[in-house]
């Protein structure tokens, strides 16, 4: 097909960039590109043109579709040193053996209907021969009209389809769907993957045999495209790692795991004891992880390499610290693993960290609860401490808001009793005093009520009107389940008709308030 195509005359005239298309690159250093051309174009003189020129129309995408439809193909190709871009000058200024053109287009019926089509090889040909996406045929999806660029690119980089076979080795499918479902679903990128959630390269047989296995990965890098893997970025043993900026108590950090064995070590320095929490997410387009190509897992090493404890969730393609660490140095260790459904080998791309590291307070875990009983009120209280205490102080209030000191217990007291003077709402706290620095540290609130008659009838719990029949005054508020307050009033003493605002249903609670207590109820609105 070359030495004809090199006999004949070929060319692309070319729309000027629509307005809405931004200028999007993902890799400026290199030469290489795969030039996403959303802007229209007319085609001749290519192996294309059996019937004369093609004028393939503008894609009619919007910014915003165009630069997700970017981010993800960037993502299927960011461990190659290749630039992929939707400016045409970047196309241009590219040597001709060392680009390709995808047009996304709704003009498909020069050739038919099909979700694109390319030539095999065509990078290195040097003759603009491009490849095509019929955005219009995949319903202007975003994900689908991303998944066909990255297939029709791989095409033009020497990839054969990634196929399916059974135990007897006859072909089930000319394109492999994968497998599984969720976030963790898996297609390889030369298969068909618009209804999985990661679409990787893929080292499995192609459309010529089930023992014709197919390196996308090597093929691509090498001869003769020689695009190559871009350089690794971090050290893969924590002798050769890179120290983790800190600031404050802060830090991020990001990276590429550019092939199975690929990790990224980073070294942490904790000084003193804290809480450390650590978010690890693959490069995406939006909920679910979409459009990652990587599954994570992060390790957490001793001071001298060991592991301590590994975090993959096995249905989840981030993953997370939640610890206590004590004061020492460790290392934490980035790479992409397999699941599933899919294997380490495709298990590569961007990630980003960003980490916490919280101080312990010496007092933790401080919890305050209590009871009414007979006229008594009694007060429990768990706590840790890492450090001795000098008193324990009780407080109370009448209002939750001002408190008072009324009595100072012994450091080992985990209980107190007290018999209230008054019949009205009443509200504690507990104070921690420790005893080298003397500081303070203070418990939940708690507030305990006397129990008593009730003030009020309600009638009919299922809406839309409710009755209430009150023994005195009350103003009341209706909440919805989200906590807007959607209904409010004051009632008499006697009959009242409370009503909800017609378009609600659900769930909500009705709050009653007499100046000294607060009664609540459920209400459903059907």
């Amino acid at each position: 097909m070359k030495a004809i195509l090199l006999t004949l005359l070929s060319g692309l005239l070319c729309i000027a960039a629509v307005a809405q298309t931004p200028i999007l690159n993902s890799y400026l250093p290199s030469s290489s590109v795969i030039f996403l051309d959303f802007d229209g174009c007319r085609v001749q003189g290519t192996a294309w043109n059996w019937t004369g020129p093609i004028d393939a129309q503008p894609s009619g995408l919007s910014a915003t579709a165009i630069t997700e439809i970017f981010n993800r193909v960037a993502e299927d190709y960011r461990i190659f040193n290749i630039n992929v871009t939707t400016d045409s000058t970047k196309y241009t200024s590219a040597p001709a053996t060392k680009r390709t053109r995808v047009i996304v287009t709704p003009t498909y019926q020069w050739y038919g209907a099909a979700g694109g089509v390319s030539y095999v090889g065509t990078f290195t040909w040097g003759d603009d021969t491009p490849a095509w996406v019929f955005s219009g045929l995949l319903n202007n999806n975003v994900k689908n009209v991303a998944e066909a660029i990255s297939h029709e690119a791989g095409h033009t980089l020497g990839l054969q389809h990634q196929s399916s076979y059974d135990v007897n080795c006859i072909k089930t499918a000319e394109y492999s769907s994968g497998q599984g479902t969720g976030e963790i679903s898996w297609a390889p990128i030369m298969g068909v993957g618009y209804s999985k959630n990661i679409t990787t390269w893929y080292n499995g047989p192609n459309a010529f045999g089930c023992s014709n296995f197919q390196n996308d990965i090597s093929i691509i890098a090498s001869s003769p495209n020689n695009i190559g893997l871009k350089s690794d970025d971090y050290g893969d043993r924590h002798t050769q790692a890179t120290t983790i900026n800190v600031i404050g108590t802060v830090f991020q950090a990001s990276g590429l795991i550019n092939n199975a064995t690929d990790k990224d070590v980073f070294k942490l320095v904790v000084s003193s004891n804290t809480n450390f929490k650590l978010s690890a997410i693959p490069q995406n387009v939006g909920t679910g992880n979409a459009g990652a190509n990587i599954d994570i897992r992060v390790s957490l090493l001793s001071h001298n390499g060991d592991t301590l404890s590994q975090y993959n969730p096995s249905n989840l393609l981030n993953a997370g610290i939640d610890t206590t660490l004590t004061a020492a140095t460790y290392y934490l260790s980035v790479e992409g693993i397999g699941n599933a459904n899919l294997s380490d080998y495709g298990s590569v791309g961007l990630y980003a960290l960003s980490g916490t590291l919280a101080g312990i307070l010496p007092i933790h875990k401080l919890i305050l609860t209590g009871t009414q009983s007979s006229g008594i009120d009694q007060l429990n209280w768990t706590y840790i401490s890492d450090e001795p205490l000098k008193e324990i102080q009780i407080e109370m209030s009448s209002d939750g808001k001002r408190f008072s000191t009324i009595t100072t217990l012994e450091p080992n007291a985990k209980t107190y009793s007290i018999k209230p003077t008054e019949n009205t709402a009443r509200f504690y706290r507990t104070r921690m005093i420790t005893l080298n620095e003397e500081k303070s540290y203070y418990s939940n609130i708690i507030a305990i009520r006397e129990k008593s008659q009730s003030v009020y009838t309600l009638m009919n719990t299922t809406g839309p009107s409710y009755y209430i029949n009150a023994l005195r005054n009350l103003d009341y508020q209706v909440i919805g389940s989200t906590g807007q307050i959607v209904a409010s009033g004051h009632l008499i003493k006697g009959a009242n008709r409370v009503d909800l605002p017609a378009q609600s249903r659900g769930v909500f609670y009705l709050r009653l308030q007499d100046g000294q207590q607060v009664y609540s109820e459920k209400l459903v609105k059907q």
